[in-house]
């Protein structure tokens, strides 16, 4: 893929293997500083005490069923529109963007007073969650198909150190140092303030992955083939016509050559948009026509789903558990615990080998069980230290089963489709949560109490794996009678 600077492409790849180790090192390390220090956020394990305490002063009705909604609903509206402007825009912007939002946030954290003003914060906070997607996705705009796997990994350790980080300072600068949560915010606005300038040293990149793409025969380089479960495959169409900003650069017109030249370009743009989303929708047919791309799309946004509910609401069930004003909480070391158990969960997965084409669905099923377990001990139980492993078994469960699913979707799929695939799932999964809190948390539905809600979850998650259960024993069988058939014709066929 061609660097920052855009042309050459092919020459560039031969190289990058070896050499050139700067044109790759210097965006990755500084995304990572911005990833780290954007992660760095001591006061979010806190969040629900804060917001409770007395700097806000605000009522658990108010918190649980008023405000803590509007970020679902918010981050739902602006993902599409973010993930097409992300493309569009070149990934930095966004990412700048990303940056000044969570830096409101925690402005308005710290200073604003009432119920409006913290629900506009959540807002915001919606925006910074939405352009997420610019942070996993810029560095492949600089970076060589080969070094894919390697940046990307260092990218999400960024992320998972700052949290860690994060978590593990902010308990202990409550329990230990005694420190207010009101100086906790201050630290995150300072750690978020660095990210966000670290950000503006990002390389503006030249392409993108939709709509400023690289040449055709570096793209066909990249395309591959799935090998679907069914026998069936998904590829990309061999005479897929791209769009005219997928070309070289320097065709588009400068604005110093007139006014025609400018209306011209403008008329093009139009144009890219349009041809864009066309192929966008016929790689969202040809993707899904796949029975095992559909069946673990499916069992990602049903559980992503549930899984927000309950991470947004964990702290609030630790707060009717034991209250946070009567007595020490350790919220922040099982946020941290959680993480690095979950980071060694999905190491040592990445070096089981077995046959998920066969067994994917018992597993997803056997694993669904397992988390409607940890949530309904996790509702039952009152007792704070049962609530908090049974959160780390589900954080654990969750991003073992969610590191499977990503492989077996993204394994054979050029990193096009994969965004496509990832964005649609993101979608799907936040319309059903935005469903599921309307219903169930939102003052306006019904409202329900905290522990009624967990209750709620806990069934969902029983339901999914009830669903993959019978799928995929229904699968399994299916796959045997299949295999029967052609042993016995094979003494026929002699």
């Amino acid at each position: 893929m061609a660097g920052p600077r855009g042309g050459r492409p092919a020459r560039r790849s031969a190289r990058a293997g070896s050499g050139g180790g700067c044109c790759w090192a210097l965006p990755t390390a500084l995304l990572c500083a911005y990833g780290f220090f954007c992660s760095v956020r001591p006061s979010e394990p806190f969040l629900t005490r804060y917001l409770l305490g007395p700097h806000k002063n605000l009522s658990e009705t108010q918190v649980f069923n008023e405000i803590y909604p509007v970020w679902t609903y918010s981050y739902l509206a602006l993902l599409f529109p973010v993930f097409l402007a992300t493309d569009y825009l070149r990934y930095k912007p966004v990412v700048l963007l990303q940056g000044l939002s969570l830096i409101v946030t925690w402005f308005m954290l710290l200073y604003a007073q009432g119920l409006r003003a913290v629900q506009f914060l959540e807002f915001f906070y919606g925006i910074g969650t939405a352009t997420d997607v610019a942070y996993y996705s810029y560095i492949y705009s600089v970076v060589d198909v080969n070094l894919y796997q390697k940046v990307t990994s260092y990218c999400r350790s960024a992320t998972l150190v700052g949290y860690t980080v994060g978590s593990v300072s902010g308990q202990v600068l409550v329990s230990v140092a005694g420190w207010s949560l009101f100086s906790l915010n201050v630290i995150s606005l300072t750690s978020i303030s660095i990210a966000f300038g670290t950000a503006w040293f990002l390389p503006m990149p030249q392409k993108s992955l939709f709509f400023h793409h690289v040449s055709s025969q570096q793209l066909s380089w990249e395309m591959k083939v799935m090998d679907c479960k069914n026998g069936s495959a998904v590829q990309d169409h061999p005479n897929m016509q791209r769009a005219p900003g997928w070309e070289d650069e320097t065709k588009v017109p400068l604005n110093g050559e007139g006014h025609s030249a400018e209306k011209q370009s403008m008329q093009e743009r139009k144009v890219d948009i349009v041809k864009v989303l066309k192929d966008l929708w016929w790689d969202f047919l040809q993707c899904y026509s796949s029975q095992t791309m559909l069946c673990w799309s499916v069992w990602w946004a049903l559980s992503t789903c549930g899984y927000f509910q309950v991470i947004n609401y964990a702290q609030a069930l630790w707060e009717m558990v034991l209250p946070s004003h009567s007595t020490e909480i350790y919220n922040g070391a099982v946020e941290a615990a959680s993480t690095l158990l979950g980071a060694v969960a999905v190491f040592v997965v990445g070096h089981i080998k077995t046959s998920w084409a066969m067994w994917g669905e018992v597993a997803l099923a056997l694993f669904s069980f397992l988390i409607a377990a940890a949530v309904y001990i996790m509702d039952t139980v009152r007792n704070i230290w049962v609530c908090y492993a049974s959160y780390v078994v589900f954080r654990i469960i969750y991003m073992l089963l969610i590191t499977i699913a990503t492989f077996q979707i993204a394994t054979n799929l050029s990193v096009e489709r994969y965004a496509l695939v990832f964005g649609v799932n993101t979608f799907i999964a936040l319309a059903l949560q935005t469903l599921l809190t309307l219903i169930v948390v939102d003052a306006s539905g019904l409202g329900l109490d905290i522990f009624t809600q967990f209750m709620i979850y806990a069934s969902y998650f029983a339901a999914i794996s009830l669903v993959f259960l019978g799928s995929g024993i229904y699968s399994i069988m299916r796959a045997y009678r299949r295999q029967e058939q052609m042993q016995s014709r094979s003494p026929e066929s002699q």
